[in-house]
């Protein structure tokens, strides 16, 4: 390996509301030298997902943020380039938590290695990484879903929410999407044939759900949190269960809504309807990581779970490709970053 400089993008500032590109700042450092049992990789895509935005602090999330002057985290999808390590050979590809750096040391323990044959490399960081297990954890082990019921998912265009939507479909569901505009309400219709889709952000959003759930709500899958859920949950039939995966629509929240206070509405429900609400994270369930490759891979693989990607090039949009999440302009599809 020649190169010998090691490019970083790091956390420069806490945002204060959404995220700008100030908040982070190029570096560079010495390529770091290999111990015994080390592998150095060079990374080559680069995920970008919702939940960074919880990573960088001042936010609704309480999850730990990253320290000011770290990489910025996430997945990646690299190839070795040195090894000190038995188990992996240079020119091996893996999977990383290393974040948004062009080269990483590991001792192997957080790598997963890939084989390029056996499904495209990218799907590492999409429905086989984890944007999928996100969406098998979610549908198979937080709650026992009636079957055959009406499944509601919110962010439903988006990697996570159509996977939930396909998962839920395998197993006999009937599935209603939301989403946002007519791009992706014609997705969910055309592309993966789910039951209804219904679009938030047309002026008729409440007339929709009403149209598209004359039976209520069984169960619910909710990726975004916001505005949307008090109209949804009224249509919560008696013992609905309902999954807290993610909020996006409130991550960069730090003071409570204004306007309308739903929660007393809700505790009524939750109490006279009996509703299963939970809520769970993945950094607490990887263990079940292997079980959730068993089942997926040969549903990927087998074009039973379709799945969308947008390829951007360049390391150094990888700032600007976050920022897309959260401005309105980002189409649904799963963004991933080439070096």
């Amino acid at each position: 390996m020649k190169t010998t400089l090691n490019r970083q993008i790091i956390l420069a500032a806490r945002p204060i509301g959404m995220a700008k590109l100030s908040d982070f700042t190029f570096v560079e450092t010495p390529v770091p030298a290999l111990k015994d049992g080390e592998v150095l990789f060079r990374n080559t895509l680069f995920s970008i997902d919702p939940y960074q935005r919880n990573l960088m602090g001042n936010g609704s999330s309480e999850w730990p943020s990253i320290a000011i002057g770290d990489p910025m985290g996430g997945p990646t999808v690299g190839i070795v380039e040195e090894s000190n390590n038995p188990a992996f050979a240079v020119g091996d590809h893996i999977q990383s938590w290393s974040g948004w750096q062009q080269y990483a040391v590991s001792d192997g323990a957080d790598l997963r290695k890939l084989n390029a044959a056996a499904a495209p490399l990218s799907t590492a960081l999409g429905p086989l990484g984890l944007t999928g297990f996100t969406a098998w954890y979610g549908t198979t082990k937080v709650s026992t879903f009636k079957p055959g019921g009406t499944f509601v998912v919110t962010g439903a265009a988006g990697a996570v929410g159509s996977t939930a939507a396909q998962l839920m479909m395998l197993r006999g569901h009937r599935i209603i999407g939301v989403a946002g505009g007519a791009d992706k309400i014609a997705f969910l219709k055309n592309e993966l044939g789910i039951d209804a889709a219904i679009d938030y952000k047309a002026t008729d959003f409440k007339e929709q759900v009403a149209r598209a759930l004359p039976d209520g709500i069984d169960s619910f899958f909710e990726n975004v949190g916001g505005p949307n859920f008090p109209v949804l949950m009224e249509h919560f039939n008696p013992h609905a269960k309902m999954v807290i995966c993610g909020t996006i629509a409130d991550y960069s929240d730090t003071d409570l809504p204004q306007g309308t206070n739903y929660l007393p509405r809700l505790i009524t429900l939750i109490h006279y309807r009996f509703i299963d609400i939970k809520a769970f994270a993945t950094p607490y369930v990887m263990d079940t990581f292997p079980e959730f490759l068993a089942e997926m891979t040969p549903l990927v693989v087998g074009g039973k779970i379709t799945y969308r990607e947008e390829f951007v090039d360049g390391f150094d949009q990888l700032p600007a490709t976050l920022l897309k999440l959260f401005d309105g302009t980002h189409s649904g599809k799963k963004l991933i970053v080439r070096a």
